[in-house]
């Protein structure tokens, strides 16, 4: 071994050391100012505030990010997966989901303490994707497949659950999204005994984990009970994800970066790799937070911290997503045939219908100012009819192109898990929206339509250039969507908590609901959706073409980039006009193109429409739920939709890897 290799241990203590140097650098003015010469009234209040709420600050900064570091090193290392976090496998999401659940519907689950609720929502979360992963030979990509849609689908609901609860809205959302603002001591001192007890039992746990790099087989020659060791290594991370979040939120990709950071600084056995993680964590979170209050000054208190660290998680993420070894793909587009198969001709005998139906029950029927169920009648039509007919037009046109679009994208990546909401097309329209409605206060139908299709064209290209690093291989650009969706979730959420009015408005975009809509915004998604539906139909030579490979596309004169462009371009111009109506959370985009696949429908031409009827009815109906069940409250279309969705992506990612 070389001088040079030999030293090389000793670069993640230089890392970790100068980052608590640098972030005590910008810290340090604020305490100072705390403990200057003088004994008025203004001195006491700024000593009470560096006492009481600076120190302990930096505190919980340093114990947290030493705690997510610790538990995304034990994933990693029990997992065999370089991408494992807290985050990306979605355990602070769930804790997050759980104490919001708790906040607002059981308050008193909350007396047995915040670290129990927490710990079961993190718990159900690491069972719900480890026992999605465990059905794919735990892969490393499937599970942080599994784990990013879930955590970015318990996000979205615990946005929405404050969205209901506007007197809390603003305290919630920052705390949810990890916000690091104390008042006093109690917090770090408990988060100190805490992780402190579950950094030396993950200590105790580091030399049989070091054997698991020998394998399962030789691990057990040595006396190694494999599957009691991995429980109890997942326990002891998913232990310290539940206490941070209980105490502070989510704080996103510090579990990731961390250990990657250790890793290329020289760390190779467990026990450096664990200890050191620990303290680049800590130095991670310390010049993360300390930054944000320098350069927020005292705004800093209302900007969420977890936000900020996955703007520099996500391209941390993208950074290591070439070098992990995927001998696993995600779900590539089979030949399979469905269950039952119908003909075009069939299948439209089986939808049409429900359509009609699904449709007059929207508009002819719902419930009473009493909150009865009933039919429309004579005396109701004119005011009824102008309320629902334009939510009515709106949510189909909408649902109809999410679910071309779903189409578009699947056979252009081979894989069937593409849709604009888990590739982040959606979320980048929604982002387009918000930066022009804090930006220029946009008004009106075409300037939301350009700030909008900005915002999707914006991470679809990202996408693209991603993608063509890795020869447009489904599972790379599959995880870099997910991944950028997961960032301009944390541009939003920065945007939502400026205490700005137009806040409420942004998250009503983000929870697709329908009630705003007008008669001039359900023709212009009308219009949209004929023009940009006709032209995706008009390519179905194209999308017959590019599944079957380059080698076929090319042999009949077909231009392959041309068109891969031209397609892409025209799925992010349907996400992005979709998204105007009914948010980014729907999943119509992921389950129209499946079920009309089940129906039958394979070829290019028959799917496309099959979808753009089975989307458009289903976002009809989920409209209709959510107008009518909780009545007089009313659920977001898209949130409706989600809600059935979730499930639906569960099941594709439960299914076996077919060989």
């Amino acid at each position: 071994m070389s001088a040079t290799a030999a030293r090389r241990p000793i670069a993640p203590l230089v890392i970790a050391l100068g980052g608590d140097v640098l972030a005590a650098l910008l810290a340090g003015p604020r305490v100072a100012s705390g403990f200057g010469p003088g004994s008025d009234a203004s001195y006491d209040a700024a000593r009470l505030v560096a006492v009481y709420a600076t120190l302990p600050r930096l505190a919980t900064a340093l114990l947290a990010g030493a705690a997510l570091a610790l538990a995304g090193a034990i994933f990693q290392q029990v997992l065999r997966n370089p991408l494992a976090s807290p985050t990306t496998l979605g355990i602070s999401a769930g804790a997050n989901l759980t104490l919001v659940l708790a906040t607002l519907f059981l308050p008193s689950a909350l007396a047995f303490g915040r670290e129990f609720v927490a710990l079961a929502g993190s718990a159900a979360v690491a069972l719900l994707v480890l026992g999605l992963g465990m059905r794919r030979g735990f892969s490393p990509l499937a599970l942080v497949l599994s784990g990013l849609v879930i955590s970015l689908w318990c996000g979205a609901l615990a946005a929405v659950l404050v969205f209901f609860n506007e007197r809390t809205l603003v305290s919630l959302f920052i705390w949810g999204a990890g916000s690091l603002a104390v008042q006093d001591w109690s917090i770090p001192l408990k988060l100190l005994w805490q992780v402190g007890a579950l950094a030396v039992l993950s200590l105790l746990f580091a030399r049989p984990l070091g054997l698991l790099d020998l394998g399962d087989t030789s691990a057990s020659a040595l006396g190694v009970k494999v599957a009691a060791l991995r429980l109890g290594s997942i326990a002891i991370a998913v232990a310290l994800t539940a206490v941070v979040t209980s105490a502070v939120g989510v704080i996103g990709f510090i579990g990731l970066v961390a250990p990657a950071i250790a890793r290329l600084a020289g760390a190779r056995r467990v026990l450096p790799l664990l200890v050191w993680s620990s303290l680049i964590g800590a130095a991670l979170l310390f010049l993360a937070d300390a930054s944000l209050q320098t350069l927020a000054g005292s705004f800093g208190d209302y900007l969420p911290t977890g936000a900020v660290t996955a703007l520099f998680g996500t391209p941390v993420l993208l950074f290591l997503l070439p070098r992990l070894k995927l001998g696993h793909r995600v779900i590539a587009a089979s030949n399979r045939n469905p269950r039952r198969r119908f003909t075009a001709q069939q299948a439209a005998a089986i939808v049409l219908p429900l359509l009609v139906l699904v449709a007059l029950m929207a508009i002819l029927f719902g419930r009473s100012i009493a909150g009865d169920w009933e039919w429309l009648w004579a005396g109701m039509q004119a005011d009824l009819l102008a309320l629902r007919m334009p939510r009515v037009v709106a949510a189909f046109a909408s649902g109809a192109m999410l679910a071309v679009a779903g189409v578009l994208l699947q056979r252009l990546t081979g894989n069937e898990m593409a849709s604009p909401e888990v590739l982040g097309i959606s979320a980048g329209a929604t982002f387009g929206l918000a930066v022009g409605l804090f930006v220029t206060g946009i008004a009106g139908f075409g300037g939301q339509a350009g700030f909008a299709g900005i915002g999707a064209f914006s991470v679809l290209g990202i996408i693209l250039l991603f993608a063509a690093r890795a020869n447009f291989a489904p599972e790379r650009v599959l995880l870099a969507g997910i991944a950028l969706s997961a960032m301009v979730d944390a541009l939003v959420g920065l945007l939502a908590v400026l205490g700005d009015p137009r806040a409420l408005l942004l998250l009503r975009w983000m929870t697709g609901s329908t009630y705003s809509a007008d008669g001039n915004l359900a023709v212009a998604l009308s219009i949209s959706a004929i023009v940009l539906i006709g032209l995706a139909l008009l390519a179905r030579r194209w999308l017959d073409l590019i599944p079957l490979g380059p080698a076929p596309a090319t042999a009949v004169g077909m231009s392959l980039s041309r068109s891969r462009l031209a397609l892409y371009g025209l799925a992010g111009l349907l996400s992005a006009v979709a998204t105007i109506g009914v948010g980014p959370l729907s999943f119509i985009g992921l389950m129209g193109p499946h079920l009309a696949r089940e129906l039958g429908l394979t070829r290019a031409l028959p799917q496309t429409a099959g979808a753009a009827v089975i989307g458009g009815t289903l976002l009809l109906l989920a409209d209709w739920l959510g107008r009518t069940l909780v009545f007089p409250y009313q659920i977001p279309a898209g949130l409706m939709s989600a809600l059935i969705g979730a499930p639906f992506l569960i099941l594709l990612l439960s299914r076996r890897t077919q060989a």
